[in-house]
């Protein structure tokens, strides 16, 4: 193992030198390596001395474990809440919305190797980068609005750039998508047999080059176009875009309901099932979050979020943050009881005030740093 930048926590971020190339592996495989304080805190360390180390030429990242990244560690953030201030949370989110813009606008390509789960935060430190490699164990989702909470970590961005109105459906419905639809839709760049992936690790550690087409040249030679199974919801992406396409979150689940008259496929009925699931105000946010990051920079996303995020913390409409994890993640009852508990409770006023400046004299707006965009493509093989 190699020595650590200074300050990142050597148990839980673990990193391998080999040449110019350095795989940093996230270590908490009892918690599907959920992103702690301390985890974000050494990768940006990792982030930051690496791209001024002209002997380092690519950045490998992988998971220990059955999960590449289960997401955030938001139970956590709601203990250290609840024990004394949002603002514990804000300094979180803050961190790591930081860490997921310096991954989107780095001069360096990550390789990201996703096996296993994908979800929340995991698809921060991952997305964002060059090459994002899928395998058929990857298990992908964005399940948010299930905990009160909406798809954060530049989410607005890449899910508001995938076909049609499928990042929509994907983060509305907190969808989970496999590795083949990852790579179908774009949120993945290849697709290689999860038994290949250690020889594709070997041989990304020989490299001794930046230069992005030479990386994908190698990573080509082990991937492949994998098949779409026949039930995957990409293959009713045009029912998805007649109903995601709509302007409200009650005309998106009305529009479905008109669908089920008109047949009896199980994957609409779950699908409305999902939303019905979900906490109201985060389907409201979570829509007008994606609509907005159709046209917005990773860095304008990022500092909406953050605002969102902030609000949601301080919950001054509503506290479903806290009752979704309490219910998914702490009592694990699955039951969790929203406020308000249904979409016309939740005003078009209330949801305005999600997207404003935190009322707070010693709040600041997210302040990232001028960085030049290296152009990260989300690219459907659709």
């Amino acid at each position: 193992m190699a020595s650590l930048p200074p300050g990142a926590d050597s148990d839980q971020l673990l990193i391998e030198a080999n040449g110019s190339t350095r795989t940093l592996i996230l270590n908490r495989p009892k918690q599907l390596n959920a992103l702690s304080s301390s985890m974000i805190m050494g990768l940006l360390r990792c982030f930051t001395a690496y791209e001024k180390d002209d002997g380092v030429k690519v950045l490998i990242m992988k998971g220990k474990g059955r999960a590449f990244c289960a997401g955030g560690d938001v139970a956590a953030v709601v203990r250290d809440i609840n024990n004394d201030t949002w603002k514990y949370g804000a300094d979180f989110f803050r961190n790591e919305f930081l860490l997921n813009y310096i991954i989107a606008t780095y001069s360096k390509p990550q390789v990201s190797l996703l096996a296993g789960i994908v979800m929340g935060g995991g698809a921060g430190v991952s997305l964002h980068g060059r090459f994002r490699v899928a395998t058929e164990n990857t298990f992908f989702a964005m399940p948010e609005t299930a905990l009160g909470l909406f798809p954060d970590i530049g989410a607005s961005y890449f899910l508001s750039r995938l076909p049609g109105f499928y990042g929509e459906y994907v983060a509305l419905a907190g969808a989970r998508l496999d590795g083949a639809e990852m790579h179908a839709c774009g949120l993945a760049t290849h697709f290689v047999q999860l038994n290949r992936l250690p020889l594709l690790e070997e041989s990304l550690k020989k490299v001794d080059t930046s230069n992005p087409f030479a990386l994908c040249g190698i990573i080509d030679q082990f991937s492949h176009q994998p098949s779409l199974k026949e039930n995957s919801s990409l293959n009713r992406l045009e029912m998805i875009n007649k109903c995601f396409s709509k302007r409200t979150v009650e005309e998106i689940i009305y529009a479905l309901e008109q669908e089920t008259s008109n047949s009896a496929d199980e994957w609409v009925a779950a699908t409305i099932q999902s939303l019905k699931k979900a906490s109201p105000t985060s389907l409201k946010i979570s829509l007008r979050s994606i609509r907005e990051g159709r046209t917005q920079t990773i860095g304008e996303c990022l500092r909406r979020e953050y605002r969102m995020v902030c609000h949601v913390m301080r919950g001054d409409f509503s506290r479903d943050f806290f009752e979704g994890c309490r219910a998914i993640l702490l009592d694990k009852d699955r039951n969790p009881k929203w406020m308000p508990p249904r979409l016309e409770q939740v005003h078009d006023a209330a949801v305005e005030q999600y997207f404003s400046r935190i009322n707070d004299p010693q709040w600041e707006d997210l302040n990232l740093p001028a960085r030049r965009s290296h152009g990260r493509n989300v690219e459907s093989k659709l």
